[in-house]
């Protein structure tokens, strides 16, 4: 069985007494260590897309399973320790707090279950010199350019060594250059990382998309 299973898949809105269909018939999967992605024009359902695989949404119908596990089934505590555990995401715009350090961002999802361990901040540190950031620990948000910001973003993704890691247009602010890097830099970590985890990305780039093992296309709302 995949570690990852999407399995028919179906999001739909209702306004003004009609129903205004996102998602139609997603299926795929998905196993340790493999990534994908998926690329579509602006409104195509991309984001509501990788927001339903991360538990953010609830689909309307279909199912996701994550190691035979159908987390929409738990409760709504258990589902948002799943969520936070389990999955790390990556936005486009990196969504760092601005009064806190690089360090202390990274360390942000560790606080819901109150100050962080030993052991995590010592995983924080090591997130940082892997990202290349280990002289920018203490710096602000405003005084990280816009990759080193994105960097950030990246590590904090991984601080609870997620299974799944969820990107959503990583690259979309960055120039051609340092979207190259931060690219090879998602690439490296997760087939670095151990366990192995899975990712997605959602993006516009072709480049970026053309890096990863698949390559799907959203387009009216379902996957070619």
């Amino acid at each position: 069985m995949p570690d990852l299973l999407i399995e028919q898949l179906y999001k739909s809105y209702e306004i003004r007494d009609e129903s205004l269909s996102i998602l139609r018939d997603i299926s795929f999967e998905l196993s340790v260590g493999e990534n994908l992605g998926i690329v579509g024009p602006s409104g195509s359902g991309k984001s509501t897309l990788l927001y339903i695989i991360g538990t953010l949404e609830k689909p309307t119908s279909g199912q996701i399973q994550m190691n035979g596990q159908n987390p929409f089934n738990l409760p709504e505590t258990s589902l948002a320790a799943f969520r936070n555990e389990q999955i790390g995401f990556i936005f486009q715009d990196h969504h760092l707090l601005p009064q806190l350090s690089a360090i202390e961002n990274i360390l942000i999802p560790t606080l819901a279950h109150g100050r962080p361990s030993t052991e995590q901040t010592t995983r924080a540190h090591q997130l940082l010199d892997r990202v290349g950031l280990a002289d920018r620990r203490h710096h602000l948000p405003s005084e990280l350019s816009g990759g080193e910001r994105q960097r950030v973003a990246i590590a904090r993704a991984l601080i609870h060594e997620p299974k799944l890691l969820l990107a959503d247009e990583p690259t979309g602010n960055l120039d051609r250059s340092t979207a190259e890097s931060v690219t090879d830099l998602l690439l490296d970590i997760q087939q670095d990382s151990q366990p192995q985890t899975m990712m997605i990305v959602v993006t516009h780039s072709s480049a970026l998309a053309n890096r990863l093992q698949q390559r799907y296309e959203l387009d009216l709302g379902q996957l070619k």
